[in-house]
């Protein structure tokens, strides 16, 4: 984007291969707030920690995991964990975690202090070929999946296949829908590369998923960069089967 250029690195095992990079984006923070859920903390949290110089504050905020989270009770309760530990617009938030994690992460993110630095660090495939890209942030309410959030693009978001080797099988095949919309909407060269690879795609093939992110990747931001905020309809080709989805999960309460 014009104003709000961003990386997204895509490759295997590269957590430690972007560390430079990662802190270069937050080089005043002083702090680091980790949002993550129980499963991902137990699966993938050490990695993190393991990155962040010692000189640097850690402090971890675990939520049940789940579409259940995404309530403003959750916002205000990082929000006042966040203050509690004195954040300032320096520090910095690591969003750790699927779909659900990256919407919260980037919401308190927009209107902590105003706005402070925002990394992605995506675990499941829905959130790497989609939901950390493009700056859309929010939670639920009654009246629909959503409705409450801000447009606000982080510093960073790195895709690391390798997390999502531990992923149920049903988590990899609903992230391979969100791929099967990229290919339907805008390149049917890669829906038909995507029928022939499924077998390597479900089967964690590591070069056959980074194939799959780079390019969801490449066609979102293409598609972003023409309606960041959502305001000409032309994003709304990105939102394909999610006005049916969104109906069931409201009615169904989340």
């Amino acid at each position: 984007l014009k104003n709000n250029f961003y990386q997204v690195i895509v490759g295997s095992n590269i957590l430690k291969k972007t560390k430079k990079i990662i802190f270069s984006k937050i080089k005043h923070a002083k702090k680091i707030f980790i949002i993550t859920d129980t499963e991902i903390k137990r699966l993938h949290l050490k990695k993190i920690l393991n990155l962040v110089p010692k000189k640097i504050i850690i402090k971890t905020i675990t939520l049940n995991s789940g579409e259940k989270a995404k309530e403003l009770q959750t916002i205000n309760k990082i929000l006042n964990f966040l203050l509690k530990n004195k954040v300032s617009r320096n520090d910095a938030i690591f969003g750790l975690g699927g779909g659900v994690i990256g919407d919260i992460s980037g919401f308190v993110a927009s209107i902590a202090l105003r706005g402070i630095n925002l990394v992605h660090f995506p675990t499941t495939l829905l959130a790497q070929v989609d939901s950390s890209v493009g700056g859309k942030t929010g939670v639920n309410s009654s009246y629909g999946k959503n409705l409450i959030g801000t447009f606000y693009q982080p510093k960073l978001v790195v895709c690391d296949i390798n997390l999502l080797n531990s992923l149920p099988k049903r988590q990899l095949i609903s992230g391979y829908a969100e791929v099967i919309k990229y290919g339907l909407i805008n390149d049917k060269i890669f829906f038909n590369w995507l029928e022939k690879n499924i077998k390597k795609i479900l089967n964690n093939n590591q070069s056959a998923l980074i194939e799959v992110v780079k390019k969801s990747v490449i066609t979102k931001k293409n598609i972003v960069l023409k309606d960041e905020k959502d305001l000409n309809n032309t994003r709304a080709l990105l939102n394909l089967g999610h006005t049916y989805g969104h109906s069931m999960e409201k009615c169904s309460k989340y």
